[in-house]
């Protein structure tokens, strides 16, 4: 294993993934393609770098120096377009730094753990499929509304004269515009998207490794190498976006609270015409950022589940056995009390959706326990108790308790804030 996660490490091994044009990838690769993010060759990352830096820096640049209006009515001035600009722009270049090394150092099939899902049951590869395909729909969920929005203003903001340029000139300015919003956009919500759905296929792995430890045949070996197998996916899904995750946060809360100190002034004016773009911009990195957090915690606290599951497994398993040992004969009617006492129709209508196979309140069955040990299942549960997985951010555990605290420290600072401007304390 220790081999295995060197070779991992090694530059040297890490090639890309052979795909061909009509995999399950192809509408994810065409929207690399129109989206000018695509670098499997020289010529596509010539062609990609170039319209990076023209969308997320020349046009912003040339917009805001351009086109600042100061002559314009209270209508068309720009006041918060600055901070607009620079937080749409820090974030879609980090995006796209990340994206680009993601996709020349793994290539898209290995980034998304294509090439392993060989190893998987039938329910994980179908699962995960359909979560794939499902991706871009998800990605225009949440950019499409934004975009709507932000076409409306600068429509509006054009066709009333506020830039001052002849016709021609407004509808060109205005189309590099809301290419640029588009493209910046799409290039954060894409790695986002691709965060959840990697972690989407490790919750699937989770729910498939519960069942492993209701297998007739399992024993503890089998359950601790696979495991071992789901702690390395972590480990590395972590190393990959740790970078991300950190600098994202860091940039959108920066974000938010130059904003929060620009419209706190005392001669702030916050009508929609001027200040809807600064806040259509902090609703859109903050949703990509829940998008980060939700799914980081999510896939924690399913991993974290695993201990609760094999206590309980153990427990099950000692109760069978010292049942059996009191009673030569099998205890069907014990097994039928303990299924409906707790599994029974009201408590499942209570329930609803919110429990699974990693977090229930049901009883294991009773029929996987006879070849293994006491010594061995306690030995499991101690292993499971003292190697907590997880998505980390330089070993630091991003859970529930992780969230909170960021939430504390964020709801701190944005208090002092408001108390050094406002007189909120």
């Amino acid at each position: 294993m220790e081999d295995e996660d060197e070779a991992l490490e090694d530059k040297t091994v890490l090639v890309r993934s052979g795909s061909h044009m009509y995999d399950e990838l192809r509408s994810f690769r065409t929207w690399f393609k129109w989206m000018c993010v695509d670098q499997s060759n020289p010529s596509s990352a010539c062609l990609s770098w170039f319209v990076f830096s023209l969308l997320t820096f020349v046009v912003p640049w040339l917009s805001h120096y351009l086109l600042a209006c100061s002559e314009c009515d209270a209508d068309h001035s720009r006041t918060y377009d600055c901070v607009t600009q620079l937080s749409m722009s820090s974030v879609a270049g980090l995006s796209f730094i990340c994206l680009s090394r993601f996709n020349r150092k793994y290539g898209l099939r290995r980034f998304l753990f294509l090439d392993k899902l060989c190893d998987e049951s039938e329910t994980v590869r179908n699962c995960y499929t359909q979560q794939l395909n499902r991706s871009t729909k998800i990605l225009f969920i949440f950019v499409l509304p934004c975009f709507v929005a932000e076409s409306t203003y600068k429509i509006w903001w054009y066709s009333s004269g506020g830039s001052g340029i002849p016709f021609l000139g407004n509808v060109i300015a205005c189309i590099l515009e809301l290419s640029s919003w588009f493209y910046r956009t799409v290039v954060f919500f894409l790695v986002c998207v691709l965060f959840r759905l990697i972690c989407y296929l490790q919750i699937l792995r989770l729910q498939d490794f519960a069942q492993v430890l209701f297998h007739v045949d399992s024993d503890v070996e089998s359950v601790l190498r696979e495991h071992l197998r789901i702690r390395r996916h972590l480990r590395i899904i972590s190393h990959r976006f740790r970078v991300f995750i950190l600098w994202a946060l860091i940039f959108i809360t920066a974000s938010l609270f130059a904003s929060l100190l620009l419209t706190t002034r005392p001669n702030a004016d916050l009508r929609v015409y001027k200040s809807g773009e600064l806040a259509l911009c902090s609703i859109s990195l903050l949703a990509g950022l829940m998008i980060l957090l939700r799914s980081a915690t999510r896939i924690t606290h399913k991993a974290q589940s695993v201990t609760c599951l094999a206590a309980k497994w153990h427990a099950c398993a000692t109760i069978d056995s010292y049942y059996w040992a009191e009673t030569e004969s099998p205890p069907a009617a014990h097994q039928v009390d303990c299924n409906n006492g707790y599994n029974g129709s009201s408590d499942a209508e209570d329930v609803g959706d919110e429990e699974d196979e990693l977090d229930n309140t049901k009883f294991v069955p009773s029929y996987a326990y006879s070849t293994i040990s006491f010594q061995k299942r306690q030995a499991l549960v101690t292993y499971f108790e003292n190697n907590r997985a997880g998505v980390t951010i330089y070993g630091f555990m991003l859970d529930r308790t992780s969230l909170h605290t960021i939430f504390g420290i964020e709801l701190t600072l944005m208090l002092w804030l408001l108390g050094k401007t406002v007189g909120v304390s």
